[in-house]
């Protein structure tokens, strides 16, 4: 199980790195066909191509993040859950954000691939 659950961290850090680098066709590939992410905006349904048009067309960079506190457990054997808390320095419109916030992400495998399928983020404080 520990090379799975490496797995599961190399796929999160991974997606991280993609909204570093605003690098949309890398974030939507590992995005679920059907997925739901809440928020501070709420709660919404995407899919790859919503989600491509939505960092294309955001007013933010996500300069840095940094993990701590992960966990990573298997409810099932094609499906990961993945916690932890994450310092991000941000800018939206124009404003820096230094954030600590509490993350989630539920990856499912389609036989092929891990995907996203929910992901959740809550803010704790700021920095």
């Amino acid at each position: 199980m520990a090379d799975s659950t490496q797995t599961i961290v190399d796929m999160e850090t991974r997606f991280w790195k993609a909204l570093v680098n605003k690098d949309t066709g890398a974030a939507a590939e590992m995005i679920a066909e059907e997925c739901l992410i809440t928020g501070p905006s709420g709660a919404m349904r995407i899919d790859p191509g919503k989600y491509t048009a939505v960092m294309e067309d955001g007013q933010w960079t996500l300069d840095t993040f940094e993990f701590s506190d992960l966990k990573v457990i298997f409810p099932a054997e094609d499906t990961a859950v993945v916690a932890y808390n994450v310092h991000q320095k941000r800018e939206l419109k124009g404003e820096p954000m230094d954030l600590q916030c509490a993350d989630s992400t539920a990856w499912v495998n389609d036989g092929r691939k891990w995907k996203c399928a929910l992901f959740t983020e809550i803010s704790l404080e700021r920095a």
